[in-house]
């Protein structure tokens, strides 16, 4: 005889394993399937591209955003926000271009000096932003907007608000469009740069305090973190790589531009939001954060393609940061 048990599994039951599938859902499904469904499209409406040459062009453009939302994505990391991050481009493009064409001889010296020069400029902004936040407790909101107009009016100062001309063609050849192994130059820099993030946050306790920081400062400070210098050594990480990749587009375009950078504020945070880094600190992956940036770099390449008006693609970036902010508010809820 077959005795009847009450097994059934009750609504209560299976509600935390919807949540649970929900929430892997959203942090690992969507953004692949958004990406691959948006090149289905594009590739049915623009059959060139797929083309190599698109392709390759679509990386060189992302470049710039990978190595700025890198930054953003530490800052984030830590519960903070850089809103300094097109000024700082702008100011190291400056004055790497006027350290160019100072130079009486195009030389190799004068070429890496420049470099070291622009990347001297993130170092400063960072530690101004990093110092600010950590030690006087002033809102990273308004300090990086403070340091914002700093390096706008410094870059338009030192540059008289025109471009500055006279960038080597060596310089602009190599770092700018020069390949290596068939790949782009500046594509290579960023993906080492990745490479060294990537071991940076998941190899080192550095990395560890990063997160633990922006998960509770307060619980990371009785753990023994030295939660100032995580966040001071946060922010200048931001702005160097920052600085690189203005470095990157001075010889891409082969001058010091003072307007440079402007959409990179907005974009950076919407490429890390949309890769699955809080908003409000200690949870993000490398890996899907690249994926916001090809998602963006892609939906920008398609829409030109297409011809799309620059104010539509406006619009639909304007939607994209919408959405990923309401994402990351869907995954704090399922989590």
């Amino acid at each position: 005889m077959t005795t009847l048990t009450n097994e059934a599994v009750t609504p209560t039951q299976a509600a935390p394993l919807g949540r649970r599938l929900a929430g892997k859902a959203i942090e690992l499904g969507l953004l692949p399937f958004l990406l691959v469904a948006m090149v289905v499209v594009f590739a049915a409406m623009e059959p060139r591209f797929l083309s190599g040459e698109n392709l390759t062009n679509v990386g060189r453009q992302s470049v710039y955003l990978l190595l700025v939302t890198l930054g953003q994505m530490i800052v984030l990391l830590c519960a903070q926000l850089d809103l300094s991050v097109g000024s700082t481009i702008a100011l190291t493009s400056v004055v790497t271009a006027l350290v160019l064409s100072s130079a009486t001889e195009a030389t190799v010296a004068t070429m890496i000096l420049a470099v070291f020069a622009g990347l001297g400029v993130g170092l400063l902004v960072g530690l101004v932003n990093g110092l600010a936040v950590a030690f006087w407790r002033v809102p990273s909101f308004m300090v990086t907007l403070g340091t914002t107009s700093l390096a706008a009016g410094a870059a338009l100062l030192l540059s008289n608000g025109a471009p500055v001309t006279g960038v080597p063609l060596g310089f602009s050849d190599f770092l700018g469009t020069g390949s290596w192994l068939g790949l782009p130059v500046p594509l290579i820099i960023a993906l080492l740069a990745a490479l060294v993030i990537y071991g940076v946050l998941y190899w080192t306790s550095f990395g560890r305090n990063i997160f633990a920081v922006g998960g509770n400062e307060l619980a990371a400070t009785v753990a023994g973190i030295r939660v100032k210098a995580v966040l001071v050594a946060a922010f200048v990480l931001c702005s160097v790589l920052t600085s690189l990749a203005g470095v990157l587009l001075t010889a891409r375009v082969a001058s010091g531009e003072a307007t440079l950078g402007s959409s990179f504020v907005l974009l950076s945070i919407a490429a890390a939001v949309l890769g699955g880094t809080s908003l409000f600190g200690g949870e993000g992956r490398l890996g899907l954060v690249i994926l916001g940036v090809v998602f963006i770099g892609v939906l920008n390449n398609g829409m030109n393609l297409l011809q799309i008006s620059s104010y539509v693609q406006q619009l639909v970036l304007g939607a994209v940061l919408i959405s990923a902010v309401a994402l990351d508010r869907l995954r704090a809820r399922v989590g």
